[in-house]
């Protein structure tokens, strides 16, 4: 047991280096903070006395600018680098969320939104291509998990605190711990401190290009067809479980709000255990995979038992049924996104690994470019059962087409390997 963890965790953990260490630090920073923003955006925004056909076209406007610019990034990342990418992007996207917050005209929000979603998708298409560049073949697929699990439990610590500032801000400005100006001031403090991850990113050096441009078994054997037909094979299940999630999951915290009336400070500590479930499934992640002969195969397990999990959240009678649904349906549909995100750089050149990037978390956001705003002019009209019926019939086509697309490919490179 202990040699087996000494294998598969610390070991590849040891082997990281300065740069890769920065790397994580940085977005450990930036998910304890910008977890307030996920917690109550969506209140600030309704109690400002917008509607929730509003709140959906808001929350959809950054996908659409990911979708308009994703390809135009991708190609810039590529020309200027993964670490001027990571810094500008990072940059304007903390000062265009500050912007959303401060203006209170409908048309400057709205203008907010969408610049904030072009920086954050230069932003998030350099994370995985530099994540490459910082790991070698021993290390890559534990890297990209902890990319995605420090987040994550980072976020359960950012949610917890979170939870309990709106009560202490009222108490500071003299108003009620559930008012916009409340959720106002918890926001902006959030962002402010979250760019202080900007600190390790500005220190961290970015290892040089090499002209090698895919792993063993990559498509750098294959003919530029070939490429064209693994990409868009990538994409197809990206865009279902995109606006799958895209008609739920930014709404979850309305969902519990409304649903069973709890309190800021237990929403909190709900998505602070969601956080550190997430965490600790990205861990496990990696030795998933190689108990089960690949990513993919891991990816199928998890997300498939996901699905009962996400019905339990939505049909549940009581709050804590539907939490112990949430929590699980949670760790187990998002244990498989780094697993996933490896596969699809593992089989791309490096040369053109900001590009591919773009072209998935383009595929990604053709969902959420909508999905927003369908789910509230859904839940304004029908309520949430339908999203939970369609959100679990969309990642259950996506995962059948992961399956038959890449299961051959996931199992020949572990041969090759």
């Amino acid at each position: 047991m202990l040699a087996s963890i000494r294998t598969h965790y610390i070991e590849p953990i040891r082997s990281f280096n300065r740069a890769a260490r920065l790397f994580l630090l940085m977005l450990l920073i930036y998910g304890v903070i910008y977890s307030g923003w996920q917690l109550f955006f969506n209140f600030y925004i309704l109690q400002n006395g917008f509607s929730r056909d509003f709140l959906g076209l808001v929350n959809s406007l950054p996908f659409a600018a990911g979708l308009i610019f994703g390809i135009p990034l991708g190609r810039f990342s590529d020309h200027i680098g993964r670490k001027a990418s990571l810094l500008i992007g990072f940059l304007f996207y903390s000062i265009t969320l500050l912007m959303e917050i401060t203006f209170r005209q409908p048309t400057m929000i709205i203008i907010s939104a969408f610049l904030s979603g072009v920086f954050n998708m230069l932003f998030i298409i350099s994370q995985a291509p530099l994540m490459v560049k910082l790991s070698d073949e021993k290390n890559r697929t534990m890297l990209f998990s902890l990319n995605y699990g420090l987040q994550t439990v980072a976020g359960a610590v950012g949610s917890l605190f979170a939870g309990q500032l709106p009560a202490l801000f009222a108490n500071i400005l003299r108003v009620h711990a559930d008012s916009a100006a409340a959720y106002q001031a918890v926001l902006i403090v959030s962002i402010s401190l979250g760019m202080t991850a900007l600190i390790p990113l500005w220190i961290m050096k970015e290892p040089p290009s090499h002209p090698t441009p895919a792993l063993s078994g990559s498509l750098s054997k294959k003919p530029a067809s070939g490429l064209t037909a693994l990409t868009l094979k990538m994409i197809a299940p990206q865009v279902l479980i995109g606006f799958g999630a895209a008609i739920l999951i930014p709404y979850m915290n309305v969902f519990f709000k409304y649903r069973f009336n709890i309190s800021d400070s237990l929403l909190g500590i709900l998505f602070s255990l969601s956080s550190l479930m997430i965490g600790i499934g990205t861990v496990i992640g990696p030795r998933l995979a190689t108990r089960l002969g690949g990513k993919v195969s891991a990816v199928a397990l998890t997300q498939s038992s996901s699905l009962v999990f996400l019905l339990l959240m939505g049909f549940a009678p009581t709050l804590w049924l539907s939490a112990v649904g949430y929590l699980m349906r949670t760790a187990l549909m998002n244990m498989a996104s780094p697993l996933y995100s490896a596969f699809c750089m593992e089989h791309t050149p490096e040369h053109q690994q900001g590009f591919v990037n773009s072209i998935l978390n383009l595929s990604w956001n053709i969902g959420w470019a909508v999905g927003p705003f369908v789910s509230g002019v859904v839940q304004q009209n029908y309520g949430f059962s339908p999203l939970f019926v369609a959100t679990a019939v969309l990642y259950f086509l996506a995962i059948v087409l992961q399956w038959r697309f890449f299961i051959r490919e996931d199992r020949a490179m572990l041969v090759s390997a």
